[in-house]
């Protein structure tokens, strides 16, 4: 983008814009420019309107207020093919393509040139390698599209999307799934794109990246615009604090400095545990009575790091060692029976069983830890779930209720009481205060802080760094899927693990 777009009209603007779901807005008055030619990323760590913005853009969502402008004209999109007929695609993180047809089939699904009534595959073909091929991409068209890397298919549903809309471009984590050269590959489609006059929205959590290739910066905070500049005047150092909501120069150390952990050498070792495209190469040492934090940026790789320490993912490098004697784990079911447990970011989805009641959804770890030929009697369930419920103060009528029925601090506390019912040695807990109220919070670091005083090995995931520094004696710093730094004793403190998620 050059200078001269400063005083250009927008192509794409909104004013106001807000959506609101229930007591929630989820996007409030927010004022968003985009100018042809140019790459705009939108910024903000979970829930702070990213997405509400974009789903509203295309028709996804219907606004509450405000407006959005396209060529200095109103649009009010209805659908996602209401916003293509007026010149704006998405494409996803999850590509929206079908995996079992035809690359030349996928570009043009519903709208294929016809021959006698019938598809004329002679033409999807060739003019689908044409198209292709403006990309500097020459593929056999005619493979199914799930033969190709995910960067290809990328450019393909790129293509697609230009192709059918060739004004604004929006790319939802594009570069969430690939390696470094393929990164680069898409980004020379981007440049060639703006260079015809397209312009594209970027949501990222990679700041790297969007320092090599976005020319402006909007940063949303709790569904509020709280900055839009152009990339080259905005530094990292102050970009970090606009996504977090706080200044380096407010950030005070913590109190008192976790007292170092009472234990006789290392639990778990991790020596270059890595998956392509997901995580680099990442060594971690975890003692039992200790608490390591891992902070970073949404999209840094903390929780790609415990999925691969968990066996959700499996590494394709490294090893994993318990007491100083290697492992092998190749999925969930081998953790557990290391004496591993993990609480995941989404309890909801990936946590609760919420159709299962509060004794259930106690049980499960350690029933799958016994094996289903060792089966626990209704008493033993019972006996299990009423202690755990008393231990963590966990709020219920009784153990029958469905667990879904209850506060989201609860269903929390009832998944840690599901692993702690298991006895685990090494516990993993990803944002296990997200989402819940005050008391609930302080409940949980609570027992964070007396598990540790039990002995339990915990590596716990936090985007707080309020919260990371007061119970962790040491922590790990990520920045694009990268283990930056480590910080011990003293430098566990707001300002330190901030200016380290910084590059400081």
């Amino acid at each position: 983008m050059t200078d001269s777009q400063e005083i250009r009209s927008p192509l794409l603007k909104t004013q106001h814009l807000t959506k609101i779901f229930g007591t929630v807005r989820a996007l409030s008055n927010v004022d968003f420019n985009l100018y042809p030619g140019e790459v705009h990323a939108v910024l903000g760590e979970n829930g702070a309107g990213k997405s509400t913005l974009i789903k509203l853009i295309t028709g996804v969502y219907h606004k509450d207020g405000g407006s959005i402008e396209l060529d200095g004209k109103p649009i009010d999109p209805q659908s996602p093919h209401d916003a293509q007929s007026l010149g704006i695609s998405a494409v996803y993180q999850e590509i929206n393509l079908v995996p079992t047809l035809s690359v030349a089939e996928n570009i043009f699904l519903g709208r294929q040139p016809m021959r006698f009534g019938f598809v004329d595959m002679r033409r999807v073909n060739a003019q689908a390698k044409a198209l292709l091929q403006t990309y500097k991409l020459d593929i056999d068209v005619t493979r199914t599209l799930s033969t190709y890397s995910v960067a290809i298919q990328q450019i393909v549903a790129i293509a697609r999307g230009v192709d059918m809309s060739a004004k604004v471009l929006i790319l939802d984590e594009p570069t969430a799934s690939l390696d470094a050269a393929e990164v680069q590959m898409l980004f020379e489609v981007m440049r060639a794109l703006t260079a015809r006059g397209i312009a594209i929205i970027l949501i990222t959590h990679f700041l790297d990246q969007v320092y090599q290739i976005a020319d402006r910066i909007t940063v949303l905070r709790n569904g509020e615009k709280v900055g839009e500049h152009l990339t080259r005047d905005l530094p990292k150092r102050q970009l970090i604090p606009l996504m977090l909501g706080r200044e380096f120069e407010e950030i005070t150390a913590a109190g008192e400095t976790p007292a170092v952990p009472a234990h006789t050498g290392t639990f778990v070792q991790a020596r270059g545990i890595a998956r392509k495209g997901m995580l680099h190469p990442f060594d971690l040492d975890i003692a039992k009575g200790e608490v390591v934090g891992l902070a970073g940026l949404l999209g840094s790789g903390r929780t790609e790091a415990a999925q691969l320490l968990f066996g959700i993912t499996r590494s394709d490098a490294g090893e994993l060692l318990v007491n100083g004697k290697t492992i092998r784990i190749r999925s969930p079911r081998d953790a557990v029976r290391q004496g591993f447990g993990m609480c995941p970011e989404d309890r909801k989805s990936e946590g609760i069983i919420p159709e299962l009641s509060v004794r259930e959804n106690i049980v499960l770890a350690l029933q799958a830890k016994q094996g289903w030929f060792k089966y626990l009697t209704y008493a033993e369930q019972e006996t299990i779930a009423q202690e755990m419920i008393a231990a963590l103060h966990i709020v219920t009528p009784d153990s029958s209720k469905p667990v879904g029925e209850l506060s989201g601090g609860n269903q929390q506390k009832v998944i840690l009481a599901r692993w702690l019912a298991s006895q685990p040695q090494f516990l993993i807990l990803d944002e296990p205060t997200r989402g819940i109220d005050v008391g609930a919070h302080a409940e949980v670091i609570n027992i964070i802080k007396r598990l540790c005083s039990e002995g339990l090995a915990l590596l716990v995931i936090s985007s707080e760094l309020s919260e990371v520094v007061e119970y962790s004696n040491r922590v790990a710093v990520l920045f694009d899927r990268k283990k930056l730094t480590e910080l011990t004793g003293a430098d566990v403190n707001e300002t330190t693990v901030m200016q380290a998620i910084a590059g400081k």
